[in-house]
């Protein structure tokens, strides 16, 4: 049994090394631009391992896709386990904001797959986003009948959410040119979190309880 445990911890070990990597390579050189070997040289394993792994390098794309979309995921549980838009939506943008400061690489290529039409992941959008989307449009939907936030359409302060968001991640170039040249730290990014999470709570008339006691 130690045996069979410790040859599971390397086999996810190694999934995740390549998996970091392949982030990497199609972040900066897009699906076409890609290649095994590549991947296999960022991640300083043999092609071999690679293709061990995952077979073709659009097994590997998909799965750096899925892995960022199942993140994202996660932090649409702000909405499920929250009573109202300030708990719900609040803690949707802190999570998606942390996400795009942990995560920047599979952002871009999420960004950069669906700027260029979705040519590999458009099944994964018509039966995953989709479903995810109107779900969270419908909880939405029930603060504002409730009276609990103005009445917006939730589909575009989605698209909102979204695309601040994940400015962060996408544009992590520009942020940093704009910052003086230096990537934000812990305090940059507290203080773009409370910004971001204050002026869409605001705009929809919520107040920011958040926020409450802090400086």
């Amino acid at each position: 049994m130690p045996a069979t445990s410790g040859s599971k911890n390397r086999r996810q070990e190694k999934e995740k090394q390549i998996l970091l990597a392949a982030e990497k390579v199609f972040a900066e050189a897009g699906f076409g631009g890609a290649t095994m070997q590549l991947i296999a040289d960022v991640s300083g394993l043999p092609k071999a391992n690679i293709h061990y792994y995952f077979q073709t390098k659009e097994d590997l794309y998909r799965q750096v896709v899925s892995n960022i979309f199942d993140i994202w995921l996660q932090a649409a549980q702000a909405f499920d386990e929250s009573s109202g838009p300030a708990e719900g939506i609040g803690g949707y943008i802190d999570a998606k904001m942390e996400i795009s400061r942990k995560h920047p690489m599979g952002s871009k290529v999420w960004a950069s797959e669906v700027m260029h039409g979705a040519p590999v992941i458009q099944d994964y959008l018509e039966e995953v986003l989709v479903s995810w989307t109107e779900g969270r449009m419908k909880v939405i939907q029930r603060w504002i009948d409730q009276g609990q936030m103005e009445p917006v359409d939730p589909r575009h302060l989605l698209y909102m959410i979204w695309a601040t968001t994940q400015h962060y991640a996408d544009f992590q170039h520009q942020i940093a040119t704009l910052n003086g040249g230096e990537p934000l730290n812990d305090a940059d990014w507290q203080n773009a979190k409370t910004s971001v999470r204050e002026i869409i709570l605001r705009g929809l008339g919520v107040k920011d309880t958040g926020n409450e006691g802090r400086p």
